[in-house]
């Protein structure tokens, strides 16, 4: 497979937290997202006119599955199959707690088998609580860091209006990082689409 600018995982929250109604919102808020024009032509904006994207659903300790493995998207054809089956993604894990440091080891593992070089490597976690299971966030954090990958955040408020804090305490890092919020899963797909501008404006 030819290199490309990003590699991404979207690692989703499937933990308790979330009832079915909230997942819908997320994967559909996502789909939505990734179908809007400035974030189709962003995808494709760099040098290699392609990014690979992958998606990761997440719970608590040992509840993970990789549900979308690595997908070149280098056409607005291929990214509106990819939002596709982003949206069609069944709640495969079992809803426990939420265990994002274990979710980070796994996204670290899929960003180490790559199909292809990328020049910059992203962890987009979207959820809507602390973490409070498994492997603290933050030594994974920090070792994701020193290997140049950035962890972005998506916060959705409704439940721990304090979880930005959280996430900027504990999750995110790296270069450019940041942590987006929403108030609640009504407003998710913009809160989304405005973190998929944000994140690969400089692509």
């Amino acid at each position: 497979m030819e290199p490309a600018d990003l590699a991404l995982v979207i690692a989703l929250d499937g933990s308790a937290s979330v009832n079915f109604n909230e997942f819908n919102a997320i994967v559909g808020g996502i789909a939505a997202a990734l179908r809007d024009p400035e974030v189709m032509v962003a995808l494709q904006g760099g040098p290699q006119r392609a990014s690979l994207l992958s998606v990761l659903l997440w719970s608590g300790i040992g509840a993970h599955e990789v549900m979308i493995d690595w997908t070149r998207v280098d056409t607005d054809a291929a990214i509106n199959a990819f939002a596709e089956a982003v949206g069609d993604v069944p709640r495969t894990v079992r809803a426990g707690e939420t265990a994002i440091g274990e979710a980070l080891v796994v996204a670290e593992t899929m960003l180490a088998a790559l199909p292809a070089p990328a020049s910059r490597r992203i962890i987009d976690v979207a959820g809507d609580g602390r973490s409070n299971a498994g492997i603290p966030p933050a030594p994974i954090r920090d070792r994701l860091i020193a290997a140049g990958v950035t962890i972005n955040g998506l916060c959705v408020l409704h439940e721990e209006p304090d979880l930005l804090q959280s996430y900027t305490t504990e999750v995110i890092g790296g270069p450019g990082a940041f942590a987006v919020e929403c108030k609640d899963y009504d407003t998710f797909a913009e809160a989304m689409r405005r973190k998929l501008v944000r994140e690969l404006s400089s692509l």
